[in-house]
């Protein structure tokens, strides 16, 4: 295998491997803005903040 091929499919395997990152941290965006809105019709004060702050940290970590 050449030099140029080895590259190749690590840049390769980097780019899936972002996407499947993004990919992941929407789902779990996604289910935390759910579970923040029956934490909210519910009433439950301490979920709705265990999950803010899950929340805050996920955006946190992305940047």
């Amino acid at each position: 295998m050449s030099k140029m091929n080895v590259s190749n499919d690590m840049m390769l395997s980097l780019f899936a491997e972002m996407v499947l990152d993004e990919s992941i941290r929407k789902h779990k965006e996604q289910y935390l803005y759910k579970e923040i809105d029956l934490a909210l019709a519910k009433g439950d004060e301490k979920t709705f903040l265990a999950l803010t702050t899950e929340l805050k940290s996920l955006y946190n970590h992305g940047k």
